[in-house]
């Protein structure tokens, strides 16, 4: 029992260091997606935030900015 948990531990830190930089590393992909995502609506929108802007219009120039990317 003691060789197994002499093998177990090293193993079960290995396992978690693992875990932790993958959703370390997921975690700095989304921030960086979505920091440029809206560096690209500010500069998409002219620079500035449009607050007349109805719904309707909104949703169609989100539509259309997709349909673009596709």
């Amino acid at each position: 029992m003691d060789g197994i948990q002499q093998m177990g531990l090293p193993i079960l830190g290995i396992v978690a260091a693992a875990a932790l930089t993958f959703y370390a590393v997921s975690f700095n992909e989304l921030r960086e997606k979505s920091f440029s995502e809206l560096e690209e609506s500010n500069d998409s929108d002219g620079g500035g935030f449009k607050s007349s802007l109805s719904s309707r219009q909104r949703r169609d120039r989100r539509k259309a900015q997709k349909q673009a990317k596709s």
